[in-house]
């Protein structure tokens, strides 16, 4: 097996063996996005000679005997809408095209922390707004599975970087799906945790009260392994949770006996592809014969959820991205004669279409005689949503449900349709509203051999229960031994 296709904890093994140095592995990464970046796009920034530079210094280190952290040299990709000190933060628009973050977000002191290295940021949709990562301003990601199709959104680059192996594991951001979407769609493990696991500072903000930090991985265990890593309460972070120590490694290795796992109709009926919802149906039926106990219920929110989402997502983004303003941050134009001028062609120039539109549909449902009547009531439906889960996970351990209603679709295919993009978000935004964890594992392929994730949604701060329920099936599912990406089919 060549070194791009380890997992992170086969990566440690080898270096503790003496059997890698880290400028091996660091070498191997690099080569790898030579080979195929100029296919998938993944990348925004690319660290290269740096990353090499400190993998040299970690070798040293290892001969001299000097104590290194456990996950020293390891290479890790990051969204670019995570502020990285010294290396641009563009958030894959032009309003941010050349803003050199000042400082490192948490997550990035705690990575920089355990001396793992940073290959380099990723591509994304806009501001994290959109399902496809066609929106950035730089460039269209592709699927290592079909290269004419998307690896899905906002963080698509993260998902085609792991699924490609240019990284072996990375960050992104899932505001309303923006891990597990991707991560169903290109074949790998996204974990988005529960809101306020995961310190949110220095993370550009698209909808404050909706975004998580997470992770993308090949296998269940790296998961576990970096979230080890970023979980955890931060000052500078006030919706940032207390809950202790936790090593989410040592939760894998349960068995299934007695745990109580939900099947919610209502995310199985139409618009559920249906090649999509016989792999999901295989899968629950080998969680049977692990010994749980499953039952279908019903979860009547999924109707409603997608509509609150977006009421609540762009109320927020308009508020967040007001600041982008030509003055106090981003692209300036060199076009104006007024103040006025100074502003509307700065923000007319610096923000892409997607971004645009949900800033005025933001604007709209918060403008006086709307508020009431959208944003409130969005809330409103906001709690609804999570009563609805609270009922559920007094009765279940963990909901099984589709993450995407079909597998990768065409470059172009909808994003001249909003509404359409915004259907593919169905099954993921509930979990953002109601502020729990879920990750999506990959459960098959469909007939033209892409992958299908399933998702696995815990009640809050149980992310324990999600990690090894998503275990217990990777190891009998055995997917990363059966598929891999082929880079069929050329680029639209």
């Amino acid at each position: 097996m060549e070194i791009v296709e380890l997992t992170v904890h086969e990566l440690l093994e080898k270096i503790n063996n003496k059997e890698l140095t880290i400028t091996q592995i660091v070498q191997a990464y690099i080569n790898r996005i030579n080979e195929k970046e100029e296919q998938v796009d993944a990348f925004i920034t690319i660290q290269a000679e740096e990353a090499l530079n400190k993998a040299k210094e970690l070798d040293e280190k290892i001969a001299n005997g000097e104590k290194i952290s456990s996950l020293a040299g390891i290479p890790i990709g990051i969204k670019d809408n995570i502020c990285t000190k010294g290396i641009k933060t563009t958030c894959a628009s032009k309003m941010l095209e050349n803003f050199v973050a000042p400082y490192d977000a948490t997550v990035m002191e705690k990575i920089n922390a355990e001396e793992m290295i940073t290959l380099g940021k990723l591509n994304m949709d806009e501001f994290a707004m959109g399902g496809s990562t066609e929106y950035s301003y730089f460039k269209k990601t592709k699927n290592p599975w079909d290269l004419s199709c998307v690896p899905g959104g906002s963080s698509g680059g993260s998902a085609a970087a792991v699924a490609a192996n240019m990284v072996p594991w990375a960050l992104g951001s899932d505001t309303g799906g923006s891990i597990r979407q991707p991560a169903s769609l290109c074949g790998v493990v996204g974990l988005k945790p529960t809101y306020g696991l995961v310190s949110r500072y220095g993370v550009v903000a698209f909808a404050s009260s909706l975004d998580q930090i997470g992770v993308f991985s090949k296998d269940v265990e790296d998961c576990a392994q970096l979230l080890n890593v970023i979980a955890g309460k931060d000052e500078k972070d006030t919706t940032s949770v207390d809950i202790g120590e936790k090593d989410y490694t040592l939760s894998l290795k349960k068995d299934l006996k007695g745990i109580k796992i939900g099947i919610p109709k209502e995310f199985y009926g139409e618009g559920i592809n249906e090649e999509v919802k016989n792999s999901l149906m295989q899968s629950i039926e080998e969680y049977k014969k692990m010994g749980a106990e499953v039952e279908e219920f019903s979860l009547d929110i999924a109707k409603y959820a997608l509509a609150t989402y977006y009421i609540i997502a762009c109320a927020e983004a308009s508020s967040n991205l007001g600041r982008f303003d030509g003055i106090r941050y981003g692209h300036r134009t060199k076009n104006f004669s007024n103040l006025k001028e100074l502003y509307k062609n700065s923000r007319s120039e610096g923000f892409g279409p997607e971004v645009k539109r949900r800033i005025i549909l933001g604007t709209y449902v918060l403008s006086s005689g709307y508020y009431d009547a959208y944003y409130k009531k969005a809330q409103q439906v906001r709690t609804l949503v999570m009563n609805e889960f609270n009922k559920a996970f007094a009765k279940y351990d963990v909901i099984v449900t589709p993450v995407s209603p079909t597998t990768a679709f065409k470059i172009g295919e909808k994003s001249n349709n909003p509404l359409e993009m915004y259907l593919s978000d169905i099954c993921t935004v509930s979990v953002n509203i109601a502020g729990l964890p879920g990750i999506s594992i990959p459960c098959g392929v469909d007939s033209q051999g892409k992958p299908i994730g399933m998702q696995i949604i815990g009640n809050k701060f149980e992310e324990e229960k999600i990690l090894n329920v998503a275990y217990q099936f990777e190891q009998v599912a055995k997917f990363r031994e059966k598929y891999k990406p082929t880079f069929k089919g050329g680029a639209c």
